[in-house]
């Protein structure tokens, strides 16, 4: 964590260096203009790791304030950085295409002016878009929760099985800024859909057991016909996996760790398996094992925590799979980078062979408060023949 921190600060200081050029030195800003600019920058700077700090030195009430202002920097942060760039590249090709229009007899032009004029112009439109996205962006992070039906058609399902429902929820992330309440909101709003089966495909929490177990004991309140089963997500692993597999199961949920249950009755019925993150440790994914011994001839439906999984699913000839992981990218265009390590960002996909995966876009946020063009999810999967 340690060297985590010392890269994430450095890059950070990098960001705000950019910005600051960008926006305080390129503008020409002087005398006391300058300072509190600078101040201000350098400020926003330190705040990011001081958020990190206290995210881990509070809990309960004390730490949402702190990790609201700065985890909502981060994610205006984010954006100022990105659009500043793209000025750049307009700024570029309009001070080239004046280098080449001028006349060959003639002095090269002064642009000094010019290039404070296209500073002040980016920096101003750089702040006032940027706040808009930030400002739509809090909303849809803290607003409401989507509720999303989606059609599953599945080849093996058997006919008295057409309709079931699952509801998925996955990457919660209670913690520092949702909590108890939020929690509380999310279990009312899945038992409205009716679920047959609840399905939580991982993290569902950014901290201890002594932290966050009271909050996340809003879960028991689940009710599906045919119980809650969970899988771990990534950060799991980062807040004490093996006492919230204790703790959940404490709650009547189920946790699948490369295990395969029967979901139905006789031959109304389907299998599903449940298999730890893609790098959980010590027990690691894996399928082949759960599906060990298994009849081909039944529906089978797979939980794992990140789409990447789901090569090992197409392996056993699973007709679904649910993951969640990629948050459906948060925050356009961060999808474009989640895109580059996962198969799958939102949706439902044919992912090969006979097996489907659908990827939510998630229940809660992790980082900024923030999701833009990515809104979260609650999933009722409807299964059809």
């Amino acid at each position: 964590m340690s060297g985590f921190f010392l890269i994430f600060t450095g890059l950070m200081g990098s960001l705000h260096a950019y910005i600051w050029r960008r926006m305080v030195k390129d503008t020409k800003l002087a005398g006391s203009r300058k300072l509190l600019a600078t101040t201000l920058v350098v400020v926003l700077w330190l705040s990011l790791p001081a958020t990190m700090i206290a995210s881990r030195m509070l809990s309960g009430p004390g730490a949402f304030w702190p990790s609201v202002l700065g985890f909502g920097w981060l994610g205006l942060m984010f954006y100022v950085v990105v659009l500043l760039f793209l000025f750049d590249l307009v700024r570029a090709t309009i001070l080239l295409r004046d280098r080449l229009t001028a006349s060959d007899t003639n002095a090269p032009p002064d642009n000094a002016s010019r290039r404070v004029f296209l500073a002040r112009t980016g920096a101003i439109t750089t702040l006032a878009s940027s706040g808009v996205i930030g400002a739509y962006g809090l909303r849809s992070g803290l607003g409401d929760i989507e509720t999303l039906e989606v059609p599953v058609r599945l080849s093996r399902l058997p006919q008295q099985l057409s309709g079931f429902r699952i509801a998925q929820l996955t990457d919660v992330h209670i913690g520092d800024i949702l909590g108890q309440r939020f929690l509380r909101g999310v279990v009312e709003q899945t038992n409205r859909t009716k679920p047959d089966l609840i399905a939580i495909t991982g993290d569902l929490v950014d901290g201890s057991v002594a932290e966050l177990g009271p909050a996340v004991a809003e879960l028991a309140k689940l009710k599906a016909r045919h119980g809650v089963y969970f899988v771990t997500g990534n950060h799991e692993y980062y807040s004490g996996a093996a006492d919230w597999i204790a703790f959940l199961r404490s709650l009547g949920i189920v946790v699948l760790e490369n295990q395969r249950v029967s979901i139905g009755d006789g031959s109304a019925s389907f299998d599903l398996i449940g298999v730890p993150d893609h790098h959980a440790r010590p027990v690691a994914p894996n399928m082949q094992a759960a599906a060990l011994h298994r009849d081909p001839e039944r529906e089978l439906v797979v939980l794992a925590h990140q789409p990447v999984q789901v090569k090992d699913a197409i392996a056993i000839n699973a007709g679904l799979q649910l993951s969640g992981h990629t948050h459906g990218g948060q925050m356009v265009p961060f999808n474009l980078l989640t895109a580059l390590a996962q198969p799958h960002i939102a949706g439902l996909d044919h992912a090969g062979g006979n097996t489907q995966i659908y990827t939510s876009r998630g229940t809660g946020f992790w980082g900024p408060p923030m999701r833009v063009l990515a809104p979260a999810e609650i999933t009722s999967l409807v299964l059809t023949t």
